[in-house]
């Protein structure tokens, strides 16, 4: 298949595709005693793979660098070349790789190392978790200002 697809039924071929092989990774880490302990397992690593085909920007089943620039952008936390370059370094293990395959990112989202890029994302979860106030803020008087 053609990676400069733009969309359409070729498009959405891709994403199934790259979706099947990602739930076969899925399956495996389900079947892996090391992650027997962890809560919900099944949900999370759903919730996982949505996030990682949304950042996948090359549908190549790997977060390259512009991938993980886009990532955290959206989040709000824009970061240099330097920063991004040791975040990747950090997810896959000190290794020279340029993308971060969906294996390192479970392992970094479900193992015991902190990598910056966890705890960024995990913060962004529990942000999304918090019941935000709707309606105009109401009015203050001057006792009530820090």
């Amino acid at each position: 298949m053609d990676s400069k697809v733009q969309g359409g039924k070729a498009y959405g071929l891709l994403k199934s595709h790259q979706e099947d092989k990602l739930n076969a990774i899925n399956e495996a880490f389900l079947s892996d005693e090391q992650y027997a302990d962890v809560e919900d397992l099944a949900c999370k690593l759903d919730v996982f793979k949505q996030k990682y085909m949304e950042f996948d920007l090359n549908d190549k089943g790997d977060i390259d660098m512009m991938g993980l620039k886009r990532m955290l952008e959206k989040l709000g936390l824009a970061k240099t070349h330097l920063e991004l370059k040791k975040m990747m370094s950090e997810v896959v293990g000190g290794a020279t790789k340029e993308t971060i395959s969906y294996a390192d990112f479970l392992d970094m989202m479900l193992g015991k190392r902190h990598a910056i890029l966890k705890l960024i994302l995990m913060f962004e979860g529990m942000n999304k978790d918090e019941k935000r106030r709707e309606g105009p803020a109401s009015p203050k008087n001057f006792s009530e200002l820090p």
